[in-house]
């Protein structure tokens, strides 16, 4: 348990559950895990077959009899049952291979805009899962301690984390979040805007990765001079044949300006309604960007354009998340974000 006094803790992890990856951060170690939040499932005996990458690998190509799903969505448990057992997996990986055993403190970043039945579900699930003791802090606080953002301090601090199914716009200042904006668009509807995207100019289905791996290839958010090209392999949609096509960045580009538009217009509005002196603050230090969504190309001069505040990207945005749950246990700086999100078994 931690122990304030004398500033360590046993068996304490943080743990980044999103909707793409999940991540486990241990302090002094720093992140040990980092797994597609996906299992496989026997559909006979219900039972797990495979979780994280293994089962990552599986989607789209399974044999009848198994599934492959991801348990979370947009942010939030969609498949309670699998989410649990995913967790437990994950844990047992981690105890086995750092040999503190089970029933560790657990600190769970959350969206800040789920609902109380949402956020008692996550916990449920980590109880489940052999936690002793669950704390639930909202991702953007967690993700502006990860970035080593001054949260303590009397001074605004204005984060914007996108991950696979929220984007989190929080402004904060002394330990607490001062105004937030939590969107259910992120990387997960990018790939489906690219999806849309494909079937309605190309007339070419494509599946969940392919999309992915488009956006990593040739996602953009900015005007740039290169227009790099790639081929893409799917279905003809009107003949029901494999196709290749060879598709544009500048249209990549094209199929993600909506739901970047949702993005942008969230982090204008949390700049609206921030007090003047915090927003002095922040138009003199910027905006930080973490989450998976901070590595797409021009993003942060997307942001910056549309706000005139200097945007930056975290140093290690995949990981922002969890290592701030991490810290949050470890470190007594944070006790008082922490106590907020405590919970009393």
């Amino acid at each position: 348990m931690f122990n304030w006094a004398k500033g360590y803790f046993r068996k304490c992890i943080g743990i980044d559950l999103g909707t793409a990856n999940t991540l486990i951060y241990i302090d002094g170690e720093g992140i040990v895990l980092r797994e597609p939040s996906v299992v496989a499932i026997d559909n006979n005996t219900n039972t797990l077959l495979a979780a994280g990458e293994e089962a990552r690998a599986m989607i789209g190509r399974t044999p009848q009899g198994v599934k492959a799903l991801r348990p979370l969505r947009d942010g939030v448990i969609a498949e309670f049952k699998y989410a649990e057992i995913m967790l437990k997996t994950f844990i047992e990986r981690v105890a086995g291979n750092h040999g503190f055993g089970l029933s560790p403190e657990i600190a769970i970043g959350v969206p800040s805009g789920i609902t109380d039945v949402e956020k008692q579900a996550v916990r449920q699930a980590a109880r489940n899962a052999g936690a002793s003791q669950v704390y639930t802090p909202e991702e953007p606080m967690a993700a502006a301690i990860g970035a080593n953002m001054p949260v303590t301090e009397p001074t605004g601090s204005m984060v914007v984390d996108i991950g696979g199914g929220t984007t989190e716009v929080a402004v904060i200042s002394l330990s607490g979040i001062v105004v937030n904006s939590s969107i259910r668009v992120a990387g997960d509807e990018l790939n489906e805007a690219i999806i849309r995207y494909l079937k309605k100019v190309h007339s070419l289905a494509i599946g969940e990765r392919t999309a992915e791996e488009i956006k990593f290839r040739l996602g953009s958010a900015y005007q740039t001079t290169e227009n790099d090209r790639y081929d893409v392999r799917g279905l003809n949609l009107l003949n029901g044949l494999p196709r290749t096509v060879t598709i544009s960045r500048g249209e990549i580009r094209e199929a993600l300006s909506e739901p970047l538009a949702f993005i942008v217009d969230a982090v204008q509005n949390t700049l609206e309604r921030t007090p003047p002196d915090l927003a002095a603050d922040i138009f003199n230090r910027g905006i930080f960007l973490t989450g998976g969504g901070a590595l797409l190309q021009g993003l942060d001069e997307l942001i910056s354009n549309e706000t005139e505040v200097p945007v930056f990207v975290a140093e290690d945005p995949l990981s922002c998340v969890a290592i701030g749950t991490g810290r949050l246990l470890s470190d007594p700086a944070y006790r008082r974000v922490l106590e907020r999100s405590a919970l009393t078994n």
